[in-house]
């Protein structure tokens, strides 16, 4: 298993929706509950969100590569089948 750094931001629309997909996934997938999840909110941790290569929020972070950054326009569908890649790529290790 490989440690996961999710970035968000409390006001995110996208991040809110990345956090319920992790819910509802975790759920059916009692086994992603083992992995070590970093959450690190941008505007409170600007010292750590500045030292990684990303744009938009959320963004989600396998060890050191970027697995999935969020864009405009994105459905929860789409949300959720990304963060279930991240959890899944992560769990593979």
């Amino acid at each position: 298993m490989k440690d996961i750094t999710m970035f968000y931001l409390t006001d995110c629309g996208y991040c809110a929706k990345a956090h319920k997909a992790m819910d509802e996934l975790m759920e059916a997938h009692p086994e992603y509950k083992a992995l070590k999840i970093t959450k690190i909110e941008e505007d409170e941790h600007p010292e750590i969100a500045n030292q990684y290569d990303y744009f938009a929020t959320p963004t989600f972070y396998v060890g050191k590569d970027k697995i999935f950054e969020a864009h405009v326009g994105m459905s929860y569908d789409q949300i959720k089948d990304e963060v279930a890649n991240v959890l899944k790529t992560a769990y593979a290790g």
